[in-house]
């Protein structure tokens, strides 16, 4: 190898490893696997059908995954969850009741990250994965 190649070869590797541990240590939070395990240890929680996730923890401010936002309401996700919902109108019993039930359950998982003494708010990020697998588009 002559002495270009070789000092070209030495400054890519030194410029890959830089750009691997800048990645990693971005990306390395460890209170969110502790704050995670939480939300899907939860006994009620873990029984509703979908699983509430805490995405990111920064600067005491936990995001955690949900299935409906404004681009998507409650009443598509609630069709795929419960499929004999598939159908009735937002007013129907069952409809409400199941809309209750989801409140319910994002109250719950909000409560539990809340009641962590670093957590100062809690903000809601659409689960754009989960409804994609699901044959939602947004």
């Amino acid at each position: 190898m002559d002495r270009f190649t070789k000092t070209y070869s030495i400054l890519l590797g030194i410029i890959v490893i830089l750009g691997l541990f800048f990645w990693m240590k971005s990306s390395w939070q460890p209170g969110v696997r502790g704050l995670d395990r939480i939300l899907t240890s939860d006994a009620q929680l873990s029984t509703y059908p979908y699983q509430f996730r805490l995405r990111s923890f920064n600067d005491g401010i936990a995001v955690i995954s949900t299935p409906r936002s404004f681009d998507v309401p409650a009443l598509q996700f609630l069709q795929i969850i419960h499929p004999k919902l598939a159908g009735k109108n937002q007013d129907d019993p069952e409809m409400a009741a199941a809309q209750q039930d989801l409140i319910d359950h994002q109250k719950r998982a909000m409560g539990l990250m809340l009641a962590q003494p670093d957590v100062q708010s809690v903000d809601w990020e659409l689960d754009t994965q989960w409804l994609a697998d699901h044959g939602v588009s947004r």
